[in-house]
């Protein structure tokens, strides 16, 4: 076991002689819904959407400096949980399209291995689509399996050669759900901002909803300070399309996942099941078709896994997802906003978008307090963070107290403390699917049993499960934090035929 030392003030964390960091914010940072909603691509916000970030960040850099049309070649290097698992996350293919200059909220995710080949074939990459340069993947991205950087386990270097022989090179961090922080330097979505009610605690947020406003109300105050509220719910019910596109397509995605384990997909055999042979032509006839075929406790839950592993299955074929907090994660929070939305009478825009500025107000308070890195907390910060937002937003969407909701979020947390990541094969699929169905039905009893209890006498609070969520993250074993070192990932045959 390794040995572990918290340093109280900052927030450090030595590990075998490396310093590694949570993400523990400085106080009153500020986080916006769309830092914990973000649009991305499967199947990893910290291994493939992060370093996607990284790469764009650098190319900017190279362009703002001057550098761009001087660049010769660019090696990328990856450490840590980055080489360890890169591969079955997708982590080479993000730095190619990064370096390209595509963005992952818009590229044609359907055209992915198409656009990878054509790299490999002609060694050839267009820094940022318009500098042409010798690239040769498999010797110019280097996983460096046995070494780590100080900051966070997740982390790459680019070196840029320049036609005077001269070297540029910068180091990036992704430090979980798509948020990206240069060596040396600020976050790269960051922006400083006064928030009239600044939250880093739970405490912080309860003492802003005493003054009589719900959470989703504090959240959104918050968010008037970047943009005009309206453009502010015009962007989270885009959010909400691409969460309905993801499921929708993915019960209607049948075959294989990519990766070699031969992963079926379940989610379109299930949806047939369950609808019984009746028609629809679009999105909206197939959830009235849902809503229709009843409300027993087993048709419910059913749907809700259907949900869940329908995301996670377009996830682990680089489809385009939300991050909620996380892409690993990406399943909880959609399929229990539809068990709202068909099932509890929840069907309305405004719901939709006070559900997501709850759920992602929960989600920032576990980032500032603890981590939703799965390389730096194990699991627990990925499918417990998401199913301790979804629960929160479903206690207050279904008219729970604000402390109902804080207390429906704890109970999802505490009942996932110490959840490890051992992926097999480093891929996004065995165990990351099924548990995002665990981590949905774990958000509805939560909130069911929130919304039955006496907040006032509650043992345990949200901010002491945060705590004792990143006490256990620092006691755990690297070799469950991301590696595919540990677990599953080593008890399981990586050429086994049926799943």
């Amino acid at each position: 076991m390794r040995q572990y030392e918290i340093q109280p003030k900052t927030g450090y964390l030595f590990q075998s002689g490396y310093l590694y960091t949570n993400s523990i914010a400085l106080p009153h940072e500020a986080i916006s819904v769309f830092d914990m909603f973000k649009i991305g691509v499967g199947p990893s916000s910290s291994h493939t959407l992060g370093p996607w970030r990284a790469a764009q960040l650098f190319t900017a850099s190279l362009a703002e400096k001057h550098f761009l049309d001087q660049v010769c070649t660019v090696q990328v290097l990856l450490y840590g949980s980055l080489a360890k698992t890169g591969k079955g996350h997708g982590t080479d293919i993000a730095v190619q399209l990064g370096l390209s200059g595509e963005d992952p909220e818009c590229f044609a995710v359907d055209s992915i291995h198409s656009y990878i080949r054509d790299i490999e074939q002609y060694s050839r990459l267009k820094l940022r689509g318009t500098q042409s340069i010798s690239f040769h993947p498999q010797k110019d991205i280097v996983f460096l399996m046995r070494q780590s950087l100080p900051f966070h386990p997740n982390a790459l270097t680019f070196n840029a050669t320049l036609q005077d022989g001269k070297i540029v090179s910068e180091t990036y961090y992704s430090v979980g759900g798509g948020f990206v922080q240069q060596e040396g330097g600020e976050n790269g979505e960051k922006t400083e901002v006064q928030l009239p009610f600044p939250i880093n605690t739970a405490s912080d947020l309860l003492h802003w909803c005493m003054k009589g406003l719900s959470i989703y109300e504090v959240v959104l105050e918050n968010e008037n300070t970047w943009r005009p509220e309206e453009e502010t719910k015009k962007r989270l019910l885009q959010i909400y399309r691409v969460m309905q596109e993801c499921v929708y397509r993915g019960c209607h995605s049948e075959g294989t996942l990519p990766g070699g384990l031969n992963v079926k997909r379940r989610a379109a055999a299930l949806n047939k099941k369950m609808l019984q042979g009746r028609s629809y032509h679009n999105y909206a006839e197939w959830v009235n078709v849902i809503k229709e075929g009843g409300n027993g406790f087993s048709y419910i839950i059913d749907w809700v896994s259907c949900f869940a592993l329908a995301v996670n299955e377009q996830n682990a074929s680089f489809g385009r997802v939300v991050t909620a907090p996380t892409n690993g994660a990406a399943g909880v929070v959609p399929a229990v906003l539809l068990y709202h939305i068909i099932f509890c009478g929840g069907d309305s825009e405004e719901n939709v978008i006070r559900f997501l500025l709850t759920a992602s107000e929960i989600g920032s308070i576990f980032k500032k307090g603890a981590t939703i890195s799965a390389a730096m907390g194990g699991c627990q910060a990925e499918i417990g963070v998401s199913s301790a937002m979804a629960a929160g937003a479903l206690t207050e969407a279904m008219g729970g107290t604000q402390k109902q909701a804080l207390m429906a979020a704890e109970i999802a947390m505490e009942h996932h403390l110490g959840l490890t990541c051992d992926p097999i094969a480093g891929l996004v699929q065995i165990p990351c699917i099924e548990r995002n169905t665990m981590g949905a039905i774990k958000a509805i009893t939560a909130a069911q049993l929130a919304l039955q209890s006496t907040p006032d006498y509650a043992k345990v609070s949200l901010d002491a499960i945060v705590k004792t969520m990143w006490d256990t993250a620092i006691d755990m074993n690297s070799k469950y934090k991301e590696t595919a070192e540990g677990g599953l990932a080593v008890n399981i045959p990586l050429g086994l035929k049926e799943c």
